[in-house]
């Protein structure tokens, strides 16, 4: 039995070595972490899986961007434990994560198209992430109806008027 809650200050350092064991070394190098710096989480979003035993087996985070003018989200990182890999925890965690979005009307992240389909995200022609991020991995989420359209530009870190 897995359960679902909201990240806590208490789960930092347990969600940083679960990120450290399923990424690449080197990942806080990448773009997507240069929108985050000095940017506070949405921590409605931010959502650890645990076992029956407490043991983290997965954890997804979401921090507030902006695409042009208009405020998003970006969610990102997920990561599921090794030994939960396979059972669905990712695609749990991601559906968890956006039950939790009430308010926003959009949301991007990085990632494998034919994986996050299932969840609705397509690919974003006319959205730029910084380099050197592949544009064929940029895929949105409408959180509300046409939450996407007209929605143009780079991405760029939240300022507190997007947040």
């Amino acid at each position: 039995m897995i359960r679902f809650a909201p990240e806590t200050p208490d789960d930092w350092w347990e969600v940083e070595a679960l990120y450290d064991l399923c990424f690449a070394p080197g990942r806080e190098a990448l773009s997507s972490y240069r929108l985050r710096d000095d940017v506070e989480r949405v921590a409605a979003m931010c959502r650890v899986a645990r076992d029956e035993s407490g043991v983290l087996a997965g954890a997804i985070r979401v921090w507030p961007i902006a695409v042009g003018d208009a405020p998003a989200l970006l969610i990102g990182p997920i990561a599921v434990h090794p030994t939960h890999q396979g059972e669905g925890l990712g695609g749990a965690l991601i559906r968890d994560c956006i039950a939790q979005s009430q308010g926003w009307d959009r949301a991007l992240l990085v990632g494998d198209a034919p994986y996050y389909g299932r969840f609705g995200f397509r690919l974003l022609k006319d959205v730029v992430m910084p380099p050197p991020t592949n544009p064929e991995r940029v895929l949105g989420l409408e959180l509300s109806p046409g939450g996407w359209d007209g929605i143009v530009g780079t991405v760029r870190r939240a300022s507190s008027e997007t947040s």
